[in-house]
């Protein structure tokens, strides 16, 4: 991954590391770091790191608290997101192009549509902010909600129902910022991320091509461990950016990356297997009641 950065040549690098959470790991620590010292250009670097071991939710977060007070906007990249080189520009330019517009907070390198062109431009506006390899504005960033303190308002107001499309979808992300703000689990940042830009009604900017490959689905892994579609996927170059004519989220685009990224078509399918049973079910008690009747 640092490699590709070096490629990229950034003129400023904001480097965020957390420390070991054991003494096995110190010296794997000091490792990751120096990597980051073989910078053969022209280049200033601005270092924030941890002696303790913060966790993903804390350290990531924290991390961009920092880097989001150095600069106005920002690039970034964990350790196990390996970009295109066309990533950067095009973070570069839909930075520049939506520095001011406050609908888009989040512009992502993430495809997960499987070759499904969504309309007729480079990139398309979503609900979801994908983050391997991402980009945003402290504008947007500064509103990051680490505790949740607005879910239970957002919950009971219904307003899940407002922005997204489907029960199933609406139940599977109630219990996920449920189970974050009442008992911290999973130790994760993005979810957190998620609300926050739903919460502001933020679209992300998804390309019309992957950008980005993960290559961290491996047993030592934080929480990708084993095999995954998701996992190393090929990347492209995007190419001259054509921009969409207007900016409106693309709801079946939405939809089909519930349904396949977050498991929701197998959920539909689980429900019509359950309603199935549970019919069937009924019919053999009422059969019951007619024969003792009779």
């Amino acid at each position: 991954m640092f490699e590709a950065i070096r490629q990229a040549q950034p003129a400023k690098l904001l480097v965020v590391a957390d420390g070991p959470r054991n003494d096995a790991e110190t010296e794997l620590c000091q490792q990751a770091r120096a990597i980051t010292k073989q910078i053969d250009w022209d280049c200033e670097v601005l270092r924030n790191y941890s002696d303790v071991n913060l966790g993903c939710r804390k350290r990531v977060s924290s991390g961009l608290d920092w880097a989001f007070e150095q600069v106005e906007e920002a690039i970034v990249l964990e350790d196990d997101c390996l970009p295109h080189p066309s990533f950067f520009s095009y973070c570069e330019t839909l930075l520049k192009r939506y520095r001011n517009d406050k609908r888009i907070w989040c512009i992502s390198g993430d495809n997960f549509q499987h070759g499904k062109g969504r309309g007729k431009a480079s990139y398309y506006f979503s609900n979801y902010n994908h983050c391997w390899g991402w980009a945003s504005w402290r504008r947007a960033w500064q509103q990051y909600d680490h505790n949740l303190t607005h879910w239970p308002e957002f919950r009971d107001g219904q307003y899940l129902q407002e922005i997204l499309d489907s029960a199933e979808e609406v139940d599977y992300w109630h219990q996920i910022f449920e189970r974050l703000h009442y008992f911290g689990e999973p130790n994760t940042w993005d979810y957190a991320w998620t609300l926050t830009c739903w919460l502001n009604r933020g679209l992300t900017v998804l390309p019309n091509v992957n950008l980005v490959s993960n290559i961290g689905f491996r047993e030592d892994g934080t929480h990708v461990l084993s095999d995954s579609p998701w996992a190393e996927m090929s990347t492209c170059d995007i190419g001259e950016l054509k921009h969409p004519s207007f900016i409106a989220r693309d709801r079946a685009a939405d939809m089909y990356t519930f349904d396949h990224h977050f498991g929701g078509l197998a959920k539909r399918k689980a429900k019509r297997i359950d309603v199935k049973l549970k019919n069937k079910i009924s019919r053999i008690i009422n059969s019951n009641n007619i024969n003792r009747a009779f």
